[in-house]
């Protein structure tokens, strides 16, 4: 298990544990008492850090190497999942997944972006960051789920789209607003959840729904800590001050009403325990269509309309 800097009181608890249970199986002596013992003490060193999270260590936690992504989720979640592939006019973009799963006997589109869990992974995904057909290769598949009357799940862990060149050059920003505009339509019931990094237009490109959660230890904002430190100091460094003032995290959205609720996470963050966050976000999702598919689609997409057009603050001046 690797350990961010603010965890080091826990890797050291952790490091004593293992010594603990190494002393024990060398020398034949039951340890099971101490190991309790310092198996509370994690918990409760992690319930101290996690009370004291600021901004910047939670933009960390989101980041965290052994967190899972999209794929993780719907295997853990899903009975059975064809991943279906192509944009149909330029390639498969690897940084955008999707395709048809089962949950609870329930077919559902997921879609979603998908970094690598190892480095030839990460180039091959982009680092999660889609090109303009990852964005209509997403929008292929709602529609396909639209035709089958069936419910969308995006799942939303990007530092954004690509700012390639040849991003730009093939309709990256055309993209994502097409799929803003074709989101607000869609006649099926559709729920966003932000799993990791929500950046700017990158991650709006799959994120306008009926329901929109975060998880407990992830982001969403306009721009990174960083790219913000950089424009406005001409430096990294500032980049903890950067994020408590773009106030990106999830109780900030849910003050501000961007977001519709909080899933917990399991104590220490999701890659602590990624079965018990599997079982957790599948019990939202479920809860979610049960109260969206009752609701007649005309319906649905008046409510999504007047939801995201209360979004902001403004003023008319005459």
């Amino acid at each position: 298990m690797q350990f961010l800097d603010f965890e080091q009181p826990v890797a050291e608890l952790y490091e004593q544990l293992e010594k603990v249970k190494q002393a024990g199986e060398k020398s034949k002596v039951d340890v099971s008492a101490t190991v309790k013992e310092i198996e509370e003490k994690i918990r409760q060193k992690r319930l101290e850090i996690t009370q004291q999270l600021t901004s910047w260590q939670r933009v960390q936690l989101s980041r965290h190497p052994n967190r899972p992504y999209t794929l993780a989720y719907i295997e853990r979640m899903c009975r059975h999942f064809i991943e279906l592939h192509g944009d149909r006019k330029v390639k498969d973009d690897k940084a955008m997944v999707g395709g048809f799963g089962d949950i609870a006997n329930r077919t559902i589109m997921f879609i979603g972006h998908q970094k690598g869990v190892n480095t030839r992974m990460r180039q091959l995904r982009n680092f999660g960051m889609a090109n303009p057909e990852g964005y209509r290769k997403a929008l292929r598949l709602m529609k396909l789920a639209e035709k089958f009357n069936k419910p969308i799940v995006t799942l939303i862990d990007t530092p954004g789209a690509f700012p390639g060149l040849e991003a730009e050059e093939r309709g990256q920003a055309e993209a994502i607003a097409r799929n803003l505009y074709e989101m607000v339509l869609l006649k099926v019931p559709v729920i966003c959840i932000v799993i990791g990094e929500g950046a700017s237009g990158g991650a709006l490109g799959i994120g306008v729904g009926d329901r929109i959660y975060m998880l407990e230890n992830t982001w969403y904002s306009v721009i990174s800590p960083e790219s913000c430190s950089s424009i406005l100091w001409r430096s990294w460094d500032y980049k903890e001050q950067a994020a408590e003032q773009l106030k990106l995290t999830a109780a900030h959205m849910k003050s501000f009403h961007l977001i519709d609720d909080i899933i917990p996470e399991p104590l220490g963050g999701a890659h602590v325990n990624p079965d018990e966050m599997a079982e957790t976000l599948k019990g939202w999702i479920l809860k979610a269509i049960d109260e969206l598919e009752p609701i007649p689609p005309e319906e649905r997409i008046r409510q999504r309309i007047e939801k995201f057009s209360r979004m902001g603050v403004f003023r008319e001046v005459e």
